[in-house]
């Protein structure tokens, strides 16, 4: 089998998996591979601890991530995802590992605009109810007690990443060209914040809105593909 010409990596949500982006290779370019992280606590790496401090988790991807930045590669992070791209992106060329050679960030505010929710803080059916009114799929099973012991203590670590993150330091712009989308009802980071994203560039920003919450992506995922295959034009 041919080398992949590129890849796109996919970050998850808080709480999300890296098989979220199962569906996303149908609709990318044929020469172009689609891999997702798996953070740890969940799937293929439930034995292992979750992370708490975004250094951490970004810490370890980078070093995860750092050997195949040989091959062109782009970034996608959805909400929690999109800091962690951000993060990951501004170690890489810290190092002088290369990097994507564009980002793609999604319903998540620019870092500037983060506030602290106390979120990961609720009870266990404040937790549940958050999510519910995100509207994340698989959401309704968290009224399952069983599913809800296996599933709730990843959310609720990144939830307690998040807020710990939101008042921490931030890496800085990125060299990068960088693609913000966003849902237009959603009840998290508003437009603007989103498109504060443009300060975190020195190359070229765009914003795209698609009807739609927080979890806008699952009804359009084929439309984001394809507006991120489009964009990979010039790395072809």
């Amino acid at each position: 089998m041919a080398a992949p010409l590129g890849r796109l990596i996919c970050f998850p949500h808080a709480g999300g998996s890296a098989n979220f982006f199962r569906a996303w290779h149908q609709w990318a370019p044929a020469d172009w591979e689609v891999a997702a992280v798996c953070y740890p606590g969940r799937e293929a790496r439930s034995a292992q601890p979750c992370l708490t401090t975004m250094a951490d988790l970004a810490g370890q991807l980078a070093d995860a991530l750092a050997p195949g930045m040989d091959t062109p590669t782009v970034f996608f992070g959805h909400s929690m995802g999109a800091s962690v791209a951000h993060e990951v992106a501004a170690r890489l060329a810290g190092r002088g590992a290369g990097g994507p050679a564009q980002l793609f960030l999604s319903a998540r505010a620019a870092p500037h605009r983060l506030r602290r929710t106390g979120t990961g803080d609720l009870t266990d059916d404040g937790l549940v109810a958050h999510v519910a009114k995100l509207g994340g799929p698989g959401a309704e099973l968290l009224r399952d007690p069983d599913i809800r012991d296996l599933f709730l203590p990843p959310i609720r670590a990144d939830y307690r990443l998040v807020d710990a993150y939101a008042a921490g330091p931030k890496a800085p712009a990125v060299e990068v060209p960088v693609v913000a989308y966003y849902g237009e009802d959603d009840p998290g980071p508003s437009p603007d914040d989103v498109r504060a994203w443009a300060s975190l560039t020195t190359a070229s920003f765009d914003a795209r809105p698609f009807s739609g919450g927080h979890f806008y992506l699952v009804r359009h995922e084929a439309a984001v593909v394809q507006d991120i295959s489009g964009r990979l034009a010039a790395l072809r």
